[in-house]
Formats: structure tokens, C-alpha cells, sequence
């Protein structure tokens, strides 16, 4: 079983260090019967002032918060993580390091990332299609300079081309192309 002392040194390591820290694969139901000890202890002894009381019902209390602070630091290091292994495709470091429900939270927001990216790429991309404009060339079309200063063409009879709408509606204006 857990001690309290365990559970603060778990925590104190995972403080000093910037690494998901090495803990048992039993912790949760570790911790659940160190807590459980705590309030056995508190609800079997009568004297509502004894020391021991006093003493158990501390340590119950502290046990929550030190297990708290290291369930949140550890979430915070999973996210950092999945940031890392986003950006630099580089997976699951640190991963021995996890327990199993911190596994199946780094694949799931690592996944919710990547399909957020995918999102915003998409969006980019529709974004960018939605300014321009499909044409079908109905004349011979010399090279020119478009909206953005950039050379654009040549262009034969018959081509289809994708084209700035300003570009595109000039080049519709003058009979030279017709939307495709």
C-alpha cells in the first residue's frame, strides 16, 4: 500500500523535473487504499479530539491535495507533450513513463490536434479557392501582370485555368475567357 510519504516524494520529483516522472502502474488503486486506510481510521476512532484524529484527518486532507497537484502537473506535461509530438512528429516520448488512462488522454488530444490542423489547412485551402475563379480561355492571351504584380499567362484557346476573381472578371469583361 501507498504511504503519504510516497505520494509527497511522487510529487516532489515531479516538480523538479521537466519529464514525466517513472510511477508504479498500480498508483490509482494504490492512492484509492491509502485513502480509504485514512478514513477508516478516522471514522473508527471515538474521541472527536484525540490526537490520532486529528493527526489522520490532516494527512487524509493533505493526501487529496498532493494527489491533486501531481495529477495536474502530470495533465500539463501530457499536453506539452502532444504539442511536441504535433510540431515535430516525433511520438509517444515519454510514453513508458505514462499510466494507461495517461496513454489513451495522449492519443486522444493528440488526435484532436492533428484533426484541428487538418481543419485549418482545409479552411486555408477553400479560403484561398474562394477568391479565385475557374475559366475557360476563349482566345489567345499574351503573358501579363495581374492584381498582385506577378506575371501571369500565357494562355491558349481552349485552356481551363484557375484565376484571381479580379483577374478573372477583367479577362470575362473583355471576351477573352468565360467561367468554366
Amino acid at each position: 500500500m501507498l504511504k503519504y510519504e510516497e505520494l509527497y516524494e511522487m510529487l516532489r520529483k515531479e516538480k523538479m523535473n521537466d519529464s514525466l516522472q517513472k510511477i508504479p502502474t498500480d498508483f490509482i488503486k494504490s492512492f484509492s487504499e491509502l485513502i480509504h486506510e485514512n478514513k477508516r481510521n478516522i471514522t473508527s476512532n471515538g474521541d472527536f479530539f484525540a490526537e490520532e484524529l486529528v493527526r489522520d484527518k490532516k494527512q487524509y486532507e493533505n493526501s487529496m491535495v498532493l494527489f491533486k497537484e501531481l495529477i495536474l502537473r502530470r495533465k500539463k506535461k501530457l499536453l506539452n507533450l502532444v504539442f511536441i509530438a504535433n510540431e515535430t512528429s516525433v511520438m509517444k516520448k515519454d510514453f513508458e513513463n505514462m499510466l494507461s488512462f495517461e496513454k489513451d488522454l495522449f492519443d486522444s488530444l493528440l488526435s484532436s490536434v492533428e484533426q484541428t490542423d487538418k481543419l485549418i489547412s482545409m479552411l486555408l485551402i477553400n479560403e484561398a479557392s474562394a477568391s479565385q475563379v475557374s475559366l475557360l480561355i476563349t482566345d489567345d492571351i499574351e503573358p501579363f501582370v495581374g492584381m498582385d504584380g506577378e506575371s501571369v499567362g500565357p494562355f491558349k484557346k481552349g485552356q481551363s485555368v484557375l484565376l484571381d476573381r479580379k483577374v478573372a472578371d477583367i479577362l470575362i469583361g473583355g471576351q477573352k475567357a468565360v467561367s468554366a
